[in-house]
C-alpha cells in the first residue's frame, strides 16, 4: 500500500455530494439489486470513556467500514459527542481507497434515506407541501433541506414549522418559517394541516396522537432507535402504509414498528421494504398515510461513500 489515502472532510463530503445525488445513488443501487436483508450486522463495543459503533457492509463494487466513537461527556469539553471515520475500499482487493468524515457521511445519509423512501408518496401529489417538523437539530435541518432539493422542480415547498420543547432556543430563518411549542394547541393544528410531518426527536413516547394525522400525509420517523422506544403511535401505523429499509431491521430495532405489531395495530406481512417499492414491485395503497421508519443501515453508508469517492476521482 504505497498510494496516498485521500480524506475527505465534511467540507468535501457537501461538495462532492449533493442531497439529490445522494437520494439517486440509494435508489439506483435498490433499483439495480441491492438487498439489504444480506447487509452485515452493527457491531457495539463498550468503552471505558463511552462506546464504539462499527457498520460493516460490502456491495459488488465496494467494501467498507464506518467507525464511529460516542462519548456522552464529550459536550461538556466542547467536543462532539459523535465522532469517527468511514474507510471506503477496493471489493476485489480490499486495497483502503478513502477515508471519509463519518459524522458528516451520517447526516447527509439520513435524510436522504428518508426522502429516497418517500419520494414516490411525495411525488402523487402536485399541492403545495407544508411541512412540520418536530425537532429543530442537524437532522431536522437536513430533512428539510433534502426534501426541498429533492422537489424542486416538481412541488412546491410551503411552510416550514418547527415543534420543540423550548422555542425559545430556536431561531427562524433558512430552514424554518415557524417554531411551536410542543404539545401546544398551535402545534397540533399545524400538525393537522401538514402533508409532511418529520420526526427527528429523541422521545420515546409518541409525538402527537393518531387523529392529527391527514390521510393524505406522509410521515417519517428517524428519531428512536431501539425497541421500546417510539415517537408515532401504534394506531398511526395500523392505518398507514409503512415503508421499511429491511423487515428484519425493523422488528429488530424499530420501536414504532415493534410496539405497533405487539399492541395488535400492525402485522410484519404489511410491512413495505423500501426495495420493493423502488423497483416497483410493491406499491402504496393510497388514500391512507404513508409512514417511514428508518432504522440507519451499513450498505447505505457504503453506497454514499462510493458515490463521494467517485465523484473526488473525477474533480482531479
Amino acid at each position: 500500500m504505497s498510494a496516498r489515502i485521500p480524506f475527505l472532510e465534511a467540507s468535501d463530503v457537501e461538495a462532492l455530494l449533493t442531497p439529490t445525488a445522494a437520494v439517486d445513488a440509494l435508489r439506483r443501487a435498490l433499483a439495480d439489486g441491492l438487498r439489504p436483508e444480506t447487509d452485515h450486522a452493527r457491531i457495539f463495543e463498550q468503552l471505558d470513556g463511552g462506546e464504539f459503533l462499527l457498520m460493516p457492509a460490502e456491495t459488488a463494487t465496494s467494501t467498507g467500514i464506518k467507525v464511529l466513537t460516542i462519548a456522552p461527556d464529550n459536550p461538556a469539553r466542547g467536543l462532539a459527542r459523535i465522532q469517527g471515520l468511514y474507510v471506503l475500499f477496493d471489493s476485489a482487493t480490499l486495497s483502503p481507497r478513502a477515508l471519509i468524515d463519518g459524522p458528516a457521511l451520517t447526516d447527509i445519509r439520513t435524510s436522504a434515506v428518508s426522502v429516497a423512501a418517500i419520494r414516490d408518496a411525495l411525488e402523487r401529489d402536485s399541492g403545495t407541501l407544508d411541512i412540520v417538523v418536530f425537532g429543530a437539530g442537524p437532522q431536522a435541518r437536513a430533512h428539510v433541506r433534502t426534501v426541498r432539493a429533492v422537489l424542486e422542480g416538481t412541488r412546491r415547498v410551503g411552510s416550514v414549522t418547527s415543534v420543540v420543547r423550548s422555542p425559545a432556543r430556536v431561531t427562524t430563518g433558512t430552514d424554518f418559517d415557524a417554531v411551536l411549542a410542543a404539545g401546544s394547541e398551535e402545534a397540533a393544528a399545524a400538525t393537522r394541516a401538514a402533508g409532511l410531518i418529520l420526526c427527528t426527536t429523541t422521545a420515546s413516547t409518541p409525538l402527537f396522537d393518531d387523529e392529527v394525522v391527514r390521510d393524505d400525509a406522509v410521515v417519517v420517523a428517524v428519531g428512536s432507535h431501539s425497541p421500546d422506544a417510539r415517537e408515532l403511535p401504534g394506531a398511526l401505523l395500523g392505518r398507514s402504509d409503512v415503508i421499511v429499509e429491511e423487515i428484519g431491521a425493523a422488528l429488530r430495532e424499530c420501536g414504532d414498528v415493534v410496539l405497533a405489531i405487539d399492541e395488535g395495530h400492525l402485522a410484519a406481512d404489511d410491512l413495505i421494504p423500501m426495495g420493493d417499492l423502488v423497483r416497483g414491485d410493491r406499491g402504496l395503497l393510497g388514500e391512507r398515510p404513508v409512514v417511514f421508519k428508518s432504522a440507519g443501515m451499513s450498505w447505505e453508508d457504503l453506497v454514499l461513500a462510493q458515490a463521494i469517492a467517485d465523484a473526488d476521482g473525477r474533480r482531479e
